[in-house]
């Protein structure tokens, strides 16, 4: 009696799940990947489903060319803006607004590129200036971070390999070994001087954008040469599409 109960139970279940699966499309498709990059695209090191604190759900992402609310777009590789010195923010710059109006443009970008940072150098400004949200979701603006001339000041000799992706390189991800855990010194926008450390995703995330200030990109840091092999086929592409005068 109990068995034949059971038996019921299952093919009621089961009924409901096919009835579910149709009206959904015939499949059950799940909306997350397991990945964690800089681009919200599974840094696997990506994004996704959450088998790790740091992963989270994740959308492919985009060229957003312009975006409502600002003339700036992001540049691509070989742009020599990615390999140029960044000036410090002055402490002017900060008084009357320059650099936080430039932080919510970049925010802005980043949202509309399913990005989760972004450093003005990407935005063709040479600046010592970086934003990120951990989350990649605008509707959680509390998890939102601007670092004004930030330094790293201390790191863990233990390292992480993840999988990293970037704006600036779209079409293309690859392995970088990254201290487990930093400490850093910064400004805020109001140019009050903060100390932080962070360890996981948002250690990745911080470190990834930090690069960019010193005119650093993540296919410097690829773990081998095989790992370069692997993505010179798509850096090629992007030195031809950009033509004369890029910085490699």
């Amino acid at each position: 009696c109990g068995l034949h109960f059971h038996s019921m139970l299952f093919r009621t279940f089961f009924a409901l799940i096919m009835l579910l699966s149709l009206r959904l499309g015939g499949a059950f498709v799940p909306r997350s990947l397991p990945l964690v990059t800089l681009s919200r695209r599974g840094l696997s090191s990506g994004s996704g489903a959450r088998p790790r604190p740091e992963l989270r759900s994740v959308e492919e992402e985009v060229d957003p060319g312009a975006v409502e609310g600002t003339d700036k777009r992001i540049v691509k590789y070989p742009h020599p803006a990615l390999r140029a010195k960044n000036a410090l923010c002055t402490d002017e710059e900060i008084a009357d607004g320059t650099i936080a109006s430039l932080a919510k443009e970049m925010f802005l970008i980043m949202y509309a590129a399913n990005g989760v940072g972004l450093a003005a150098p990407q935005v063709g400004v040479n600046k010592r200036l970086m934003v990120y949200n951990p989350s990649g979701d605008r509707s959680k603006w509390m998890e939102e971070t601007v670092w004004v001339n930030p330094e790293i000041v201390g790191n863990a000799e233990a390292e992480a390999t993840e999988e990293e992706g970037c704006l600036s390189f779209p079409g293309m991800q690859g392995r970088v070994n990254r201290p487990k855990w930093i400490k850093i010194e910064g400004k805020n926008l109001k140019g009050k001087t903060f100390k932080k450390k962070f360890t996981g995703f948002e250690a990745r995330v911080f470190q990834h954008e930090y690069d960019h200030l010193d005119g650093v990109v993540y296919i410097d840091r690829l773990i081998d040469e095989a790992e370069r092999e692997s993505v010179q086929g798509r850096l090629d592409e992007l030195v031809t599409e950009y033509g004369d005068g890029g910085a490699l």
